[in-house]
This record gives structure tokens, sequence and C-alpha cells, in this order.
């Protein structure tokens, strides 16, 4: 079974606060019965491309990484996506919410994927919230549940 990490990179912040710590709770347990989701804040991109170095399983850590840039998705594209990391086994996938100023060049180099959720610019408390629905939501699309429905 794949884990799911959701990674913010915020230096000054501890993570979401108030209405979007609520929203990315929610969404994260709501995917977590699917499969085994969390969150955590890296201080920075540093930070978070060691600990993808660093983790030790069978399988590395498949890393996708929020960004406008990225590659725009149809939710049935990101859970096809997911579930391509998933049935070729990877024990842990890893999408990231990146720095202010974006991504560098060496995150971009060890990203699998770069995905957008759209060309507009997001603060991080909402990205992470929309990154959380939409992984509820591809995890579902891949389990037939009628919380997508085609809208």
């Amino acid at each position: 079974m794949t884990q799911i990490l959701l990674a913010i990179i915020s230096p000054h912040r501890t993570g979401p606060t108030g209405p979007a710590a609520e929203l990315l709770q929610l969404y994260l347990e709501r995917a977590a019965r699917y499969t085994p989701c969390t969150q955590r804040v890296f201080p920075s991109e540093a930070r978070l491309l060691d600990f993808v170095a660093d983790t030790a399983a069978r399988t590395r850590p498949a890393l996708l990484l929020a960004d406008s840039r990225g590659q725009q998705l149809t939710s049935e594209d990101l859970a096809a996506t997911l579930g391509s990391f998933q049935d070729t086994g990877i024990q842990q996938l890893i999408l990231a919410i990146g720095p202010a100023d974006g991504w560098s060049p060496a995150a971009l180099a060890r990203a699998d994927h770069t995905v957008a959720f759209g060309r507009i610019t997001l603060p991080h408390e909402l990205a992470a919230v929309v990154a959380a629905e939409q992984l509820y939501r591809a995890l579902t699309i891949r389990a037939g549940h009628p919380y997508h429905s085609g809208h």
C-alpha cells in the first residue's frame, strides 16, 4: 500500500491554521480511508530533498511537485498518475507544495512529475487544501466511489 505525504515548504510557519487547517485535516482523514495519508511542513526545499534522499524503504519515494508551470491534469488524470505509482509498488508518494519563489532546478530534476492546480498562484495554505482535496478525489475515483461523479 502506498503511503502519501503532503509536504509543505514553509520557512516561517508550522503549517496551515484556522479554517485551512480544518479543511486540510478533513480531506487527509477522508483520503486515509483508502491509503495512509499524512502532512508535514518542511522549513526549506533543501530539508525536503534531504528527507526524500534519506527515506529508507524498499523503493525510493515518488516525488510530485505542485508548480504553476507543471502539467495541468484533470482529476481523472491525477487519479491515473497516482494509480500508476501505486501499481508499480511505490511505497511512498510525496506531493509537495513548494517554496514561495518556486522550485530550484535541483528539485525539478529530482521530481518524478510536476503538476499544476491551474496557472494561478495560490497561497500555501489554500494550495495545501486544494492538494488534499484532489488527493482524496483521485483516491475515490480509483475506488469507484461516487464522490467525484464526473464533475
